[in-house]
C-alpha cells in the first residue's frame, strides 16, 4: 500500500473491507477506508459491492482494482496515462512477477527492487491477473463474484472485450506479486481455485468459455510507448496453446 501511495498526489488510494488491521493500514499510508462491503455467508467479499463502494468516493474517471499483495512502481502511472491518452474506454492489464520476502526498505529503493526482481523473480502465468485499470462503468452491472476465488478476474477480461480494447501492459510495467501461502483460507490454495466458491464464480461467469487471460488482450503497450494490435487474440491462438500445454503438463 505504501507503493500505491507513492504513485503520485493525483492517485486516490481506497482500501475496502473490515478485516483486522485494514483501518490502521489505511491511516498509516494516507488511504481512504471503506469497511462496509457486502460479503457472502462465509465472509468472502463480493466484487460488485466493492466496485459500487469505490464508485461512490472516486474522484477520477479511471479506476484501478489491484490485489493487496501487489507492489506498483514508478512505471505504472506513465503506462496508464499513455493508454488513457489513446483510448476513451479501455481495460489495461498485465503480468506480474512473483518475488519472495520483500522488505519494507526495498519499497524506497526501486533500483534494488527491480534488480532483485530481474534476478530472482518468476513471471506469473497469463491467467493470473492482479491489476485492472479501466474506465468507469466499463463492466456495467457485475455479477456477485467472490473476491480471491478463481474466475472473476478472467471474466472481467472477457467482459471488457465485449465493450472495447483490452491492453496488455506487461512489457511496460514491472508489477511485483509478493509470494504467499493460503494459510488464511480453510482448504488453502485448492479451495481458492477449485472449491465451492470458485465453482460459484465460474457459474456466474457463464462457464469456462468466458474465462479470458492476458493472451486475449486486443492490444499491447510496448516499452517505447507504442500501442500495437494483438492480432492473435482474434482467434485466441496463444490462449489455445497455453491450455493445450497446461493439459499436457497436468497429464
Amino acid at each position: 500500500m505504501r507503493s500505491w501511495a507513492a504513485l503520485g498526489a493525483d492517485v486516490q488510494v481506497v482500501l475496502l473491507g473490515d478485516e483486522a488491521g485494514i483501518a490502521d493500514a489505511a491511516s498509516a499510508c494516507g488511504a481512504e477506508h471503506l469497511p462496509d462491503v457486502a460479503v457472502n455467508e462465509q465472509g468472502t467479499p463480493r466484487l460488485d459491492a466493492a466496485f459500487a463502494q469505490a464508485d461512490l468516493v472516486a474522484r477520477a474517471p479511471l479506476r484501478c482494482f489491484v490485489n493487496a499483495d501487489i507492489i506498483l512502481l514508478d512505471d505504472f502511472m506513465p503506462a496508464v496515462r499513455r493508454v488513457a491518452a489513446s483510448r476513451e474506454s479501455f481495460l489495461m492489464i498485465g503480468r506480474t512477477v512473483d518475488l519472495a520476502d520483500v522488505a519494507q526498505a526495498e519499497l524506497f529503493d526501486p533500483v534494488q527492487l527491480r534488480a532483485r526482481a530481474a534476478a530472482e523473480g518468476v513471471v506469473r502465468g497469463a491467467a493470473a491477473i492482479d491489476y485492472f485499470v479501466f474506465s468507469a462503468g466499463l463492466f456495467g452491472d457485475l455479477p456477485p463474484f467472490l473476491v480471491g476465488r478463481a474466475g472473476f478476474d478472467n471474466w472481467l477480461v472477457w467482459r471488457a472485450r465485449q465493450a472495447g480494447p483490452v491492453v496488455d501492459a506487461s512489457a511496460s510495467i514491472l508489477a511485483i506479486h509478493q509470494s504467499h501461502d493460503y494459510w488464511h483460507l480453510p482448504g488453502g490454495r485448492d479451495e481458492a481455485y477449485a472449491g465451492e466458491e470458485a465453482a460459484a464464480n465460474i457459474a456466474l461467469a457463464g462457464g469456462r468459455d468466458r474465462l479470458f487471460t492476458i493472451h486475449d488482450a486486443t492490444h499491447r503497450l510496448l516499452r517505447d510507448g507504442g500501442i500495437r494490435p494483438n492480432y492473435g487474440s482474434m482467434f485466441r491462438v496463444r490462449e489455445t496453446l497455453r491450455k493445450v500445454g497446461w493439459k499436457l503438463g497436468r497429464r
